[in-house]
């Protein structure tokens, strides 16, 4: 297994000048943060401006370099970075660099139906307890079988999004014509293989792209293609052992788990990259005049697995939500801190046009609670305050149980938001689940408690009936 280094592993190589420019205190907190691998390398400024320190920084790169390599696709906010993971299991340390979702477009699409693709694309969006759920790039696919068609859809998709893009051809003809023509945009080139793996090496090294390794033939072949485009100069690779559903989903998701295994826990350099899974291929067994909707179905299924069995991205054919949304949800989940609960800032957040008479209520800072509570009010359409409070990301229920909601707690987040500077009563709503520490918290606040429904679905009906205001 790969031991990871340490605070003490990573501090002797450091410029040692507590500058400061990293953002850290000293030099000892920033090696404590990379150990930790919550801050990037490039933040020491001076390893990378002073001559004195090449040594220094190329240890450095080897040492932090995680088992399984980072590749960037695209340029500027929008680039896509996969791969970069420590761990095989997310228990062990979470991970990082969630799973990339590229969507195809044919390069065939005539008049304005590429860009009605690429436009429903990126406008595929869904918020989910304050995360803004999307997608992330575009495969350009080269149906038409000819260079000067592909270059010139790739040319025009490149003026039309900013997006990462795949160029996906297993003629290298066509990549280099796509390549030349939006090199630039650093697109990924899908793919080299057994038989051209010299033509698409040379396009990679030339306009220093990223490409993909595609050997379904096995895992020997792929380690072999690696090590072939390495002494070629290729430094960004992206693996595809192939992608099968139905009957061939077992042996596709084995050769992924195969792949993830060797480099994260035997140390294989050669397959130290980012996974790239195609649930589209599905699509290639999909009948004419058959219901579109099975195929779709075949693309979840397969996409799910390969999320949840070590994809870095994945290419999709559908733009249904409710294709994308349990996928997108699933990323989600999958890429959180398992050991910290997803959570919101604590604060005070106010609802409507608030005034001296608007109602006040509390909840914790658990992301799921805090997004139900604040629907919820928006629903009743009453002005209203709401007082977050710190519970390290817990629920209500868990956080009185565990002692993280408290009546002193509640009564220092009043106290610290001067919630009594900006209503003329004194009436708090506590959540239905925390009505067992009400008594003890109109005692340390001397704020009169209401206990509000259990449920948040019933907070509208609460405060539309005006009940907190009764005696």
């Amino acid at each position: 297994m790969v031991k990871l280094p340490g605070p003490l592993d990573i501090y002797p190589l450091l410029p040692g000048t507590n500058c400061e420019e990293c953002g850290e205190a000293n030099c000892m907190a920033f090696a404590t943060k990379l150990a930790e691998y919550t801050v990037k390398l490039a933040a020491c400024a001076p390893l990378y401006k002073e001559a004195q320190y090449v040594k220094k920084l190329t240890k450095l790169e080897d040492l932090i370099r995680p088992p399984v390599r980072e590749v960037v696709i695209g340029t500027g906010e929008k680039a896509a970075s996969i791969g970069g993971k420590l761990v095989l299991y997310r228990h062990d340390l979470r991970y990082s660099n969630p799973i990339a979702f590229f969507v195809d477009v044919a390069d065939t699409l005539e008049g304005d139906a590429l860009s009605q693709r690429v436009k429903a694309i990126e406008d595929w969006t869904y918020m989910y307890i304050g995360q803004n759920l999307r997608l992330d790039g575009v495969a350009l696919r080269g149906v038409s079988q000819d260079p000067q068609t592909f270059a010139k859809a790739a040319k025009k998709l490149s003026e039309l999004t900013d997006w990462p893009i795949i160029l996906c051809s297993l003629n290298s003809e066509m990549l280099a014509a796509a390549a030349n023509a939006i090199a630039d945009k650093r697109p990924l080139l899908y793919a080299a293989t057994l038989d051209t793996w010299s033509d698409v090496g040379d396009i990679a090294v030339k306009h220093n792209l990223p490409l993909v390794a595609y050997a379904p033939s096995g895992l020997d072949d792929i380690a072999t293609l690696v090590n072939t485009l390495r002494a070629m100069g290729v430094e960004e690779i992206v693996l595809d052992p192939g992608t099968a559903s139905r009957a061939g989903l077992g042996t596709t998701v084995d050769s992924f788990t195969q792949l993830r295994r060797a480099a994260t826990l035997e140390e294989n350099e050669l397959v130290g990259y980012p996974l790239l899974a195609t649930p589209i291929s599905v699509w290639a067994d999909h009948k004419e005049g058959a219901a579109p909707e099975l195929t779709k179905w075949d693309e979840v299924l397969t996409a799910a697995a390969m999320i949840v069995r070590y994809s870095d991205a994945i290419v999709v054919h559908s733009l249904d939500m409710w294709t994308n949304l349990p996928l997108t949800f699933l990323r989600s989940n999958l890429y959180t801190d398992p050991v910290k609960p997803v959570a919101v800032e604590a604060g005070l957040q106010e609802f409507g046009k608030v005034d001296a008479d608007s109602p006040v209520m509390y909840t914790t800072n658990f992301a799921l609670t805090y997004f139900t509570v604040e629907s919820d009010i928006k629903q009743a359409g009453v002005n209203a305050y709401l007082v977050v409070v710190d519970t390290e990301g817990m629920s209500v229920q868990s956080a009185v149980a565990g002692r993280r909601l408290t009546a002193e707690k509640v009564a220092e987040s009043l106290e610290e938001y001067k919630v009594s500077d900006k209503v003329k009563h004194k009436v708090l709503i506590s959540p239905g689940m925390a009505a067992r520490i009400s008594g003890e918290t109109e005692e340390v606040s001397g704020w009169t408690v209401k206990v509000g429904p259990q449920d948040s679905s019933g907070i509208p009906k609460y405060l539309q009936s005006g009940k907190w205001k009764e005696e």
